[in-house]
């Protein structure tokens, strides 16, 4: 019978002593998923136009649902309408984006080229940034097209928007195509900056995609909540309404974290919940598969 009692207790110490290591495992292996999947965070400094310069205040409200340490809003410069040489054109004793650049205070800076491609600033920028933080990142957030569609070669009708009705009738092929041929122009300099400066450092946000497949969900009937793509517009130009904005938001999130936007909402009171899950599906699906937007 004492036998029996000791062979019961070591065998009950084995047990106890091995559930104890099989769960300092588990705890090692989880501490060293959750250290892998840790983000650092970024400086960012954005410029940009109107169809770019609400995304920080988006941002700073989507990393409070995170748990990324670190993260800055250095500045922000926006100038409606812009071209990035028109931000570079900015005198230097106010030219707060040169200024943060010089000081090597940016690891992301992101800029919202214009139709005139190529862009002088873009590269005039990236040659600065460098200078002074050789590891920096530079995002260019490729738009969706004003207006819907290009201006026409002469002798061509214009097919161009004069009212934001006209948006129910656009055909998807047609937006894509608009926005197919600007972005082809953009990673044309893309190509040939990172080429001079022998790494990859410029990177393409491909935001005007993402809104192409937005309203090509609207046409199918599967968006909840839009039957009309002038839903998502103010006016015949573009300017986003609350949808729009946030995807772009998520595309840009997801350019400069390299992750997923799943699940961290942008502060937009007029998309609801299914509506965010959506866009930020379609923001990661575009981001993700499109190489010149570095995020593997």
């Amino acid at each position: 019978m004492r036998k029996l009692k000791i062979t019961m207790h070591l065998l009950r110490h084995q047990f106890i002593t091995r559930f104890l290591a099989a769960c300092l495992l588990v705890s090692l292996s989880c501490a060293s998923v959750f250290a892998a999947a840790a983000v650092p965070g970024q400086r960012i400094f954005y410029t940009g136009h109107s169809f770019h310069m609400f995304v920080p205040g988006m941002i700073e409200a989507m990393i409070k649902t995170t748990d990324i340490q670190g993260h800055k809003l250095v500045g922000q410069q926006g100038i409606g309408g812009s071209k990035v040489i028109q931000h570079w054109q900015v005198p230097d004793e106010k030219n707060t984006a040169k200024q943060a650049l010089i000081r090597g205070d940016v690891d992301v800076f992101t800029m919202a080229p214009h139709l005139l491609i190529p862009d002088e600033g873009i590269t005039n920028f990236v040659k600065l940034g460098l200078e002074h933080n050789a590891n920096m990142r530079f995002l260019l957030q490729a738009s969706w097209y004003p207006f819907d569609l290009p201006a026409p070669a002469p002798s061509q009708p214009d097919r161009r928007i004069k009212d934001n009705a006209q948006r129910d009738n656009a055909k998807i092929e047609d937006l894509q195509a608009a926005v197919d041929g600007w972005r082809t122009q953009l990673e044309a300099q893309v190509a040939g900056l990172n080429q001079q400066h022998g790494k990859p450092c410029v990177y393409i946000v491909p935001v005007g995609d993402a809104v192409v497949k937005l309203r090509a969900m609207v046409v199918a009937g599967k968006f909840p909540g839009i039957t009309k793509q002038s839903a998502f517009f103010r006016d015949p130009i573009g300017h986003g309404q609350g949808h729009i904005m946030a995807l772009a938001a998520y595309c840009n999130f997801a350019a400069i974290y390299r992750i997923s936007p799943v699940g961290h909402n942008a502060p937009e009171r007029s998309v609801n919940a299914e509506q965010h899950a959506i866009l930020q599906k379609i923001a990661w699906d575009t981001v993700s598969k499109y190489p010149p937007a570095g995020v593997t």
